[in-house]
């Protein structure tokens, strides 16, 4: 693993030490590790969201062409 240092304002830091203290987090490190695992799932539903708009888009303007997922 790489260890990598970051800065951040100490409201944030305040935040993250009261998640570990009531447990949430056994430390700041996986604290982080998790928001960052978070807002990582949430960047890939919304771009499975984008492909299903653009999909049901295609659809309309194009049913001939579309084939079923399933």
């Amino acid at each position: 693993m790489v260890q990598v240092q970051v800065r951040m304002p100490e409201r944030l830091v305040v935040d993250i030490d009261k998640w570990v203290k009531e447990g949430r987090f056994s430390s700041r490190s996986d604290a982080i590790k998790m928001i960052i695992t978070i807002f990582q799932e949430r960047e890939r539903t919304r771009a499975f969201y984008n492909m299903l708009n653009e999909r049901s888009r295609e659809a309309k303007e194009k049913p001939a062409i579309m084939k079923r997922l399933i």
